[in-house]
């Protein structure tokens, strides 16, 4: 039986071939093996690789075999997502995956696709830019004669897509099959229905009928009420800057450089949930553990993790490095917050600018629930009141590709993964730790405060740290600003063309000190918000809808 293979671009882009007249293999996912019997699997598979030298591996690769390329676009991973495991679970079905990289742009992926005879394109992405590429891509496919009249199937997988999002999104750019992968495990079985012949007009065509099914029930959606720009400024959140809200003044102005942090004292802050969640496994820790369902699972990963973080911690795997900034500032224009050098408050470092929520509230008690932006927080310029706002930006990720390199020529993709989802814990638990320091002395403005791991966890503490990128701070491109302020690359940090941070195991975001100051979602907002955003950011209205496109 010859063997099914898959070559794997991760731009994220995948390379996928099945042998002409091969067996396709029965799926295994996360939940019909464990993740060691899955990494011994794929370890032993690497045995299979000589094969390639042989005379029936080149029959296999004869022309008319079938290719896929999954990537991850030049957007790249923020942090470890279910679709990190798709090399993995297609390799423990018998398919070969060549690893492409990440942060591929669209040109090299297509081009890459025709070289190779791809069957099928996949793109996975984390941040929201992701979701505009994907649709670009798309687009590109369409305009290509090889895949628009070959219609080579496109792939979506990652963390900011939907079912909903490719069909409305996606799928209307490109006349052949879009296919939405929820997760790894689902990868096999989307792939196998695809490189089938018997299964694949059918498959398609139910596919196509679900999402015509979405497009018209989102068409149909009953719309949100919006309010006008001025009617939501109007409603903006009423907040106090006098008496226990008066501001409070950071002990140092300016910015402070954290290098080679102990990973064992970061260790201690590290939020085990999301680990699990690496490796579809759901459900809160450490209850998890005990879960009649996947417990005997995780207790497995939780213990090769504890083993792979001490050898790192031990060892000196990875660096840690950060870098804060406070500063001050004040509110203007209602949204925006200037930002500025010194206390002098004569010289703006940069504006931010926000976006304030802009559908129509719930009346509670006769009194409408406030429409919010994060520039409620900081004190308007008007008032006079000096306030402040901090930034930071870390990384636990600083050396890693030598031990990723290491994994990879030993074909052991399991630990390779299994660091990066490491790196990303402790990249999440330097930002926790460095937000308690900041709170408690070098901001010091919840300097009594006392509060365990699981307070912290639950965010117990005063003030927030809103990321860019996330529901109350949406937009990308302030990271730009913040990373010149910082002077990120002192610490081996930058940014890509698409405002994705590199090392991927990162955080970067804000810090508000406000006692009233929470999190919130921006939601959608109107024309009239967007063209207000344009004028006062002096930048073109296409640039800025690609920016804001989620909340379009």
């Amino acid at each position: 039986m010859k063997r099914t293979t898959i070559k794997s671009i991760l731009a994220s882009a995948l390379l996928v071939v099945a042998a002409s007249g091969a067996t396709l293999a029965t799926a295994v996912t996360p939940q019909t093996v464990d993740v060691k019997q899955a990494a011994a699997m794929q370890s032993s598979g690497a045995l299979l690789l000589d094969v390639r030298e042989t005379d029936e591996y080149a029959q296999a690769h004869a022309p008319g075999s079938t290719l896929i390329p999954l990537g991850q676009l030049q957007q790249r991973l923020q942090e470890i997502d279910r679709h990190k495991n798709t090399p993995v679970v297609l390799q423990c079905n018998n398919f070969e995956v060549v690893n492409m990289g990440v942060m591929v742009p669209c040109s090299e992926i297509l081009a890459r696709a025709k070289v190779e005879g791809a069957d099928i394109v996949g793109l996975s992405g984390l941040i929201t830019p992701s979701l505009e590429e994907m649709a670009h891509v798309a687009k590109e496919m369409q305009r290509d004669p090889h895949f628009r009249m070959l219609k080579i199937p496109l792939m979506i997988g990652g963390a900011t897509t939907s079912r909903a999002h490719t069909a409305v999104k996606i799928a209307v750019n490109y006349e052949g099959p879009v296919v939405y992968v929820p997760d790894a495990s689902r990868s096999v079985s989307v792939a196998q229905s695809l490189l089938t012949p018997e299964s694949r007009d059918q498959y398609l065509a139910d596919i196509a009928t679900d999402y015509e099914r979405i497009r018209v029930q989102h068409a149909n959606k009953k719309t949100v009420p919006m309010l006008s720009l001025a009617a939501a400024r109007a409603n903006k959140m009423q907040v106090s800057f006098e008496g226990e809200y008066a501001p409070v003044k950071p002990k140092f102005i300016g910015r402070r450089v954290f290098k080679n942090v102990d990973l064992a004292a970061l260790a201690q802050y590290i939020d085990w949930g999301p680990f699990f969640q690496t490796w579809d496994l759901a459900g809160p820790f450490p209850a998890i553990l005990q879960d009649p369902v996947v417990g005997e699972t995780a207790t497995k990963v939780f213990a090769e993790g504890q083993a792979l973080l001490k050898q790192v911690i031990e060892g000196r795997w990875l660096t840690a490095s950060g870098v804060i900034a406070l500063l001050p500032a004040n509110s203007i224009n209602d949204d925006d917050i200037e930002i500025y050098t010194d206390d002098t408050r004569t010289e703006v470092a940069f504006t931010y600018y926000g976006a304030r929520q802009q559908t129509e509230k719930p009346v509670i008690d006769g009194v409408a629930r406030p429409n919010q932006c994060l520039a409620d927080f900081i004190a308007p310029k008007s008032s006079g009141v000096k306030d402040y706002i901090g930034m930071f930006a870390v990384t636990a990720g600083l050396g890693i590709e030598k031990y990723e390199k290491r994994f990879e020529d030993a074909f052991d993709d399991y630990s390779s993964i299994l660091l990066k989802s490491l790196a990303d814990r402790l990249a999440e638990a330097f930002a926790e730790h460095l937000h308690e320091r900041v709170r408690t002395d070098l901001w010091g403005y919840a300097a009594h405060e006392q509060l365990d791991k699981d307070a912290l966890i639950k965010e117990s503490y005063k003030g927030i740290r809103p990321a860019p990128g996330y529901p109350a701070c949406p937009e990308h491109t302030v990271k730009a600003d913040m990373f010149k302020l910082l002077q990120c690359d002192e610490i081996g940090m930058q940014l890509t063309e698409s405002f994705a941070m590199y090392p991927g195991a990162a955080v970067s975001g804000f810090y508000f000190a406000h006692p009233q100051s929470k999190y919130f979602s921006v939601g959608k907002i109107g024309s009239d918000q967007l063209d207000d955003m344009v004028a006062r950011r002096g930048a073109s209205r296409d640039d800025v809808e690609r920016w804001l496109a989620p909340n379009l």
